[in-house]
């Protein structure tokens, strides 16, 4: 039968977030993930691009591996061959991708909870585009009226291989000896191959908190238990620095040697500035230290969400070298190759957690600091977000549109204090710059009706206090309960 995916979105409730096609296991059929991954070689076959093979992976989920069964059925239909991974992270499936030419398909939620899950596929350049999206959602595609799903290929290992050689070679074999490094394992899928390539580098690697049950990570919103454990486990282990990733493994996680989680918009020029980036493309809601570090040649701004990352780093990459892109979660992406001694990192446009783990943990033996000296070298700008829930987008739309065009409203509503408006940004929602130096940001949520507050201030408890605070006034003038 013939099935437009459009439709499937409006009726199965799955459908396209900010990375990838996401949405409830149960909701996630044999028909429906057979029917996206069509629709995706479609889409490439569509623009003449020549492939042979599609690489398939997936993460730890429990649901992961029935889920790529119908991806690998999907492909097989399309009388292509399969380069099965196995479970990998999303950058080790993208590398093999450009490597090889080909494009890949990875089943992963991220940092969702395990109940969920979701698609992400890939051309050989790197994420598909927005513009891939539409042609997604605008395929039409055949699903037998009856099929079975097929058994998963034998596992391929030069996938991984290739992505644990990647680093070492670039930073070398010797550079991180004498580093005590500890690994939260948790359940990411990145957990082994983070410990080799630590390993291979000359790191002393502490394996902590491995488990078979799904956790999820998410490294923007660490939740109270992980700050905790990581407070306690410095305590305990004595070592230089605490390494995690989100489920799929393109998303860090650092702490310091005191156990505190570094921020990830920090991360990201930190890594930046170390690569000897020329050109940073980075979201609307990162900080604006990569601004006043006076690092770099250009600062790129972009919607919320890395294929925007993306598209800014191919407009970027068309004129300049030395360009990388991160977001505020800390995934960082390389848009152009980059140099080093001599060496070459190819580049990977997509999120990466690897590398800024190990460029910072470089760059904090190289200049004879602890890693939790590293944001010192910043301009001290701090983040806070939260979101209001069940907040009707229409009501969201109307409300920006209405603070756009009255400032002294602005000021009123989201930073009273804080002096006249400076400035506005509508790249993505509403962000405003006061005169005080304060900019808090308002932005309807792309696939659910809330709105989210990002706040920046030059301390952390000035930040939070701006986001709850403004959260609190919006809730009333709205009549939101709470």
């Amino acid at each position: 039968m013939n099935k437009l995916i459009g439709d499937l979105m409006e009726t199965s409730g799955v459908g396209f977030g900010t990375s990838g096609v996401r949405g409830l296991v149960e909701q996630m059929s044999d028909e429906l993930c057979y029917a996206y991954s069509a629709a995706f070689l479609q889409a490439v076959s569509s623009n003449g691009e020549k492939f042979g093979h599609v690489v398939l992976g997936h993460d730890l989920r429990p649901s992961s591996p029935a889920i790529a069964r119908a991806c690998a059925t999907a492909i097989t239909d399309a009388g292509l061959e399969i380069v099965y991974a196995g479970a990998l992270p999303t950058p080790a499936l993208g590398l093999y991708a450009a490597k090889t030419n080909s494009p890949a398909i990875v089943v992963t939620g991220s940092h969702i909870p395990f109940d969920r899950n979701g698609i992400k596929f890939y051309r050989a350049e790197g994420e598909i585009t927005k513009a891939d999206e539409g042609a997604i959602r605008n395929a039409v595609v055949t699903i037998p009226n009856q099929f079975e799903v097929i058994e998963l290929p034998p596992l391929s290992r030069e996938v991984g291989d290739d992505y644990t050689s990647r680093y070492p070679d670039y930073f070398g074999d010797q550079s991180l000896v004498g580093m005590r490094v500890a690994v939260y394992e948790h359940s990411s899928v990145a957990r082994d191959l983070l410990h080799t390539t630590l390993d291979s580098m000359g790191a002393e690697v502490i394996s902590l908190g491995r488990t078979d049950q799904f956790i999820p990570i998410d490294t923007e919103a660490v939740r109270p238990e992980d700050i905790e454990q990581a407070h306690l486990w410095a305590q305990e282990n004595n070592f230089d620095a605490l390494l995690s990733t989100d489920g799929d493994g393109d998303r860090p996680l650092i702490g310091d040697e005191k156990g505190k989680w570094l921020r990830g918009d920090d991360v990201g020029v930190l890594c930046a500035g170390y690569l000897q980036a020329n050109i940073v493309v980075t979201p609307v809601n990162s900080n604006t230290s990569v601004e006043k570090c006076g690092w770099f040649e250009k600062v790129v701004r972009t919607r919320i969400g890395s294929p925007y990352v993306i598209e800014g780093m191919d407009t970027s990459a068309a004129e300049y070298k030395g360009v990388v892109g991160y977001e505020a979660n800390g995934g960082f992406l390389l848009g152009s190759d980059i140099e080093r001694e001599g060496r070459t990192l190819t580049a990977l446009p997509t999120r990466d957690a690897l590398l800024p783990m190990l460029a910072l943990l470089c760059m904090a033996k190289e200049k004879g600091l602890l890693l939790s000296e590293l944001p010192t070298t910043l301009p001290s700008r701090f983040t806070a977000s939260d979101r209001i829930e069940n907040f009707p987008t229409e009501q969201s739309h109307r409300l920006i549109g209405s603070l756009q065009k009255n400032h002294d409203q602005a000021a009123a509503l989201l930073a009273p204090g804080s002096g006249t408006v400076a400035g506005v940004d509508l790249t993505d929602g509403l962000r405003v710059t006061f005169e005080s130096g304060v900019i808090v940001h308002l932005r309807p949520s792309g696939n659910a009706p809330e709105l989210r507050c990002y706040a920046e201030a030059d301390t952390p408890e000035r930040a939070n206090v701006l986001c709850q605070s403004c959260l609190s006034r919006l809730k009333v003038s709205a009549n939101i309960p709470g």
